[in-house]
């Protein structure tokens, strides 16, 4: 049985200042780094002592801060990845929230949503995006660890699952996992029919009270 937790980054700044994160490098706050200790604990209890277990991280600071505590639990080494990043929003990143959402031209209802141009400039498109969480996740799973851990965004977490369910890239226009801040979200493969589930949305139980 193979299983992925995957894991969005808890509390960042950009969440508590109202800015765009995307590729903006915002670190956690206080509150994520309690999360993220909290995180680590979760995991370490589901996660069978003596089996060996991969962590997997974006390289932006709020994610690797987050995979640093999980690598505490496990005694670790993230592989840092930045095709893991969130969606890069281009000049918006850093800036507030409202200037964003000013710009930002939402995808058609139906037609070409994959390429859509958003209005802002140096963003990334859905297809691209799409595509490098793709392939990011085809390379995780190209080991044959039963046990792997992955540490990831909000929005790129869509792209993790939907990658996972063999749900083709072309497919993906109107695909949305989305999942909390702080979250986990299980994957599993089963060893006989090599079926796979998505056991788990968005899990935030682990989290503090308020969080």
């Amino acid at each position: 049985m193979r299983t992925l937790y995957v894991v969005t980054h808890p509390e960042a700044t950009h969440h508590v200042e109202g800015v765009v994160g995307g590729w903006y490098d915002s670190p956690l706050t206080p509150a994520g780094f309690r999360d993220a200790d909290s995180i680590a604990r979760e995991l370490r209890s589901r996660v069978p002592s003596g089996t060996e277990v991969e962590l997997y991280s974006s390289d932006l600071r709020r994610t690797r801060q987050t995979a640093d505590a999980v690598a505490a639990m496990f005694h670790v080494k993230p592989h840092l990845d930045p095709r893991l990043r969130e969606k890069s929003y281009g000049e918006a990143g850093g800036r507030p929230q409202e200037w964003l959402d000013r710009s930002f031209v939402p995808p058609p209802a139906v037609g070409e949503r994959m390429d859509h141009d958003e209005g802002v400039p140096g963003a990334e498109t859905k297809g691209a995006w799409a595509q490098r969480l793709y392939e990011a996740t085809d390379a995780i799973l190209a080991s044959p660890c039963e046990h792997q851990i992955v540490v990831t965004h909000g929005g790129s977490i869509t792209f993790v699952v939907a990658s996972w369910l063999r749900i083709p890239l072309a497919s993906a226009d109107y695909v949305s996992f989305r999942a909390p801040s702080g979250s986990i979200t299980v994957l599993r493969e089963d060893d006989y029919f090599h079926n796979r589930q998505l056991t788990s949305l968005g899990e935030t139980g682990h989290l503090s009270p308020g969080a």
